[in-house]
């Protein structure tokens, strides 16, 4: 299983999507209670979204991002279908991918 959930809905040629990414975001601020030793900074630097290959978002982030961070964004324009790649990459050379289509779950009658 991936660090990735996503989820996508879209309204009329608005699609918001929602991702919710599991890493542990250590600050490199905090000692390990057992051993005292500092816990050394592991957190995410860059995630990505791509639609239909088009790079659409980059957010570059540092440790002032909380444990398994939440990220939300609208996009314009986007088709039932259309290719949604969420990628991000660690300070430690850690990365993950998640590619799915997007999906229209549009407002419930």
């Amino acid at each position: 299983m991936g660090t990735i959930m996503v989820r996508t809905n879209s309204e009329g040629d608005k699609t918001v999507v929602r991702m919710l990414i599991r890493h542990p975001m250590d600050t490199g601020l905090v000692k390990n209670k057992a051993t005292g030793k500092i816990i050394p900074a592991h957190f995410i630097k860059t995630v990505t979204c791509d639609i239909n290959g088009k790079t659409v978002l980059t957010a570059d982030w540092s440790i002032a991002i909380a444990k398994n961070p939440y990220l939300s964004f609208n996009i314009k324009g986007v088709k039932p279908q259309d290719t949604l790649k969420i990628s991000w990459v660690d300070n430690k050379g850690e990365s993950d991918t998640l590619q799915n289509t997007i999906q229209n779950f549009g407002p419930k009658d």
